[in-house]
């Protein structure tokens, strides 16, 4: 059966889409992608993209077709615009969806005909779209859910997946050949290394620093297991693999400028950890599951960080990131801050995650397996009277204040890759006592005071409901929790809530997490009717010592603990 999605009756058979064109962008395109595959499972997806991205999705199976924009040769100037609208227009679609904002983009969908245009009304574009879809504004949500949220008018509510890439069998037993010839053998511990930068020379580490790094890793683990590492990066970044392989002792293969796309996506899927700056060959790490070390200096990791379970950010909080520049005009201090020592033990943390069968993982795999991995920590956090003092009602962003030792609190969260999640109930909405734009910029306030400080929250989820609504988010009910699981993509066997109330602890008890309960004295705390906390706290950063230690400690399931061991 064909669906009819929109406003308009036209059955969509056959759907354009037009990919972004840098490299980390179309990974993160690809949940939307699927999404788009899921909400239109009869219809045709055709995706328009330059060379190098209708490689990256090559053999995707949310994709039908892939047209390349050859934008340097056939399809260059007016000529050749006319030439591939006059292609887009021969294939008849009915419906373009345009993940990339320029617009260019909407006019090749126009003049190819297309009935209905869907995209961001931004770059001057909105005449052009049948559909405009207004850019997201206020605080700056993950790059993928900024594509995916672009589909909400086709049925989308909120349920995404992690972004994806695929290889063929052959290519990675070519890889795999390739590297066995330059003495890789297929147990070896495999130290990805990504010390270049398309966008700019700002987002750059010191490249010598990566080979620091790697050969404090080599002495760490090179006793015991073979450990190699492989620098890779685009064509022009040759220079930057040499530096890093001169500086390094521990022998190193340099494939910088040496690979093609898919190539690149080979090598990479054999990483056993990936250290990188904040750039395309992340984001493929990512999608392959390749636990992910990432150095950001002036960019904004709420919306560009690796996504899924189990990356780690590496960053130093200076007053002027992030900038979002392509060339620092300073001292670059974002970058040089960042030692050497941080990021080898973040290294170190990811290769003591491995599972044995990861270690160890056949190189034979179908190529649309998913290896398993130790699921990242997640810890939710109450707001009032956990992360700021609780007034009663906050009404304006000047009543927010923000208990002391919150920020670093959270800092060490985020530095140990745990996921923060903050889920609140703001009945003073329903109350009449503030608005939901007040309560936003409220939490604008607050995630700014957290990047200040070198911290970032994952999301912020709110019941806006009075308490006699009846709805299912308001706490103790599990809404904002289920939610936050579909966004994300969390396993809640290995969460953690924390709050100040009753009320949290039995939420925490509803979806199998463990409850913190905070409390201004512990000594003087009588246990109440009810859930029993787990640990009781006087301040947040006691409570993250606590989760810390008992996260890395390994959780037993609860219902084999014993009543000392839950409290």
């Amino acid at each position: 059966m064909v669906k009819v999605i929109g406003s308009m009756s036209r059955p969509v058979r056959r759907i354009l889409v037009r990919a972004p064109n840098w490299l980390g962008d179309a990974v993160m395109c690809t949940p939307a992608l699927a999404l788009l595959r899921e909400l239109c499972p009869a219809a045709e997806v055709s995706v328009l993209a330059r060379p190098v991205i209708a490689e990256l999705l090559k053999g995707h199976p949310s994709i039908d077709r892939v047209l390349v924009y050859e934008h340097r040769s056939r399809h260059a100037g007016l000529t050749g615009k006319w030439a591939l609208a006059a292609t887009i227009r021969s294939l008849n679609f009915d419906l373009a969806v345009l993940f990339q904002n320029a617009f260019e983009a909407a006019l090749l969908a126009f003049l190819g005909g297309v009935p209905r245009r869907l995209g961001y009304a931004t770059d001057g574009r909105g005449f052009l779209l049948s559909e405009p879809v207004k850019a997201p504004g206020g605080e700056a949500s993950h790059q993928i859910a900024y594509y995916a949220n672009l589909l909400r008018g086709l049925g989308y509510n909120g349920s995404l997946g992690p972004p994806r890439l695929f290889l063929a069998e052959e290519e990675e037993r070519e890889m795999h050949r390739r590297l066995a010839e330059a003495g890789i053998d297929q147990t070896d511990l495999v130290v990805g290394i990504n010390p270049g930068s398309t966008y700019g020379g700002a987002k750059r580490w010191m490249p010598e620093r990566f080979g620091a790094a790697v050969d404090r890793l080599a002495g760490r683990y090179g006793t015991t297991r073979p450990l190699r590492a492989v620098i890779v990066g685009a064509p022009g970044e040759e220079a930057l693999g040499r530096i890093v392989a001169e500086s390094m002792q521990a022998k190193a293969i340099q494939l910088s400028g040496h690979t093609t796309i898919r190539q690149l996506m080979a090598v990479i899927k054999r990483c056993s950890v990936f250290l990188t700056n904040d750039t395309g060959p992340m984001h493929i790490a990512a999608a392959f599951d390749v636990p992910v070390v990432a150095v950001f200096g002036p960019t904004d990791a709420s919306t560009t960080a690796p996504f899924g379970a189990g990356h780690l950010i590496v960053r130093e909080p200076v007053e002027c990131s992030p900038c979002l520049l392509r060339e620092c005009p300073i001292d670059h201090r974002c970058m040089t801050r960042v030692t050497v020592e941080t990021v080898s033990e973040a290294a170190a943390k990811q290769l003591e995650m491995l599972s044995d069968e990861r270690r160890t993982k056949d190189t034979q795999h179908s190529a649309l397996s998913i290896h398993h991995f130790p699921r990242r920590v997640t810890v939710f956090l109450d707001r009032d009277g956990t992360i700021n003092r609780d007034t009663g009602y906050v009404k304006a962003p000047e009543e927010l204040e923000l208990l002391p030792g919150v920020v670093e609190a959270v800092a060490r969260l985020n530095r140990a890759g745990v996921r923060v999640v903050v889920v609140t109930n703001q009945s003073g909405i329903g109350r009449g006592f503030l608005t939901a734009t007040a309560l936003e910029a409220i939490h604008r306030k607050m995630l700014a005071l957290f990047r200040a400080g070198g911290a970032w929250l994952d999301a912020i989820y709110y019941c806006p409901h009075h308490p006699d609504d009846g709805c299912r988010c308001r706490k103790p009910g599990t809404g904002m929790i289920e939610r936050a699981v579909r966004d994300l993509d969390l396993d809640l066997s290995a969460a953690y809530l924390v709050g100040d109330q009753a009320r949290d602890l039995e939420l925490a008890r509803r979806v199998g997490a463990r409850g913190v309960l905070m409390v201004t004295t512990p000594g003087d705390y009588a246990p109440p009717h009810g859930p029993v906390p787990h640990y009781v706290a006087a301040a947040l950063g006691g409570a993250v010592d606590w989760i810390l230690e008992d996260a890395g400690r390994g959780r037993k399931p609860l219902a084999n603990m014993s009543g000392a061991e839950r409290g």
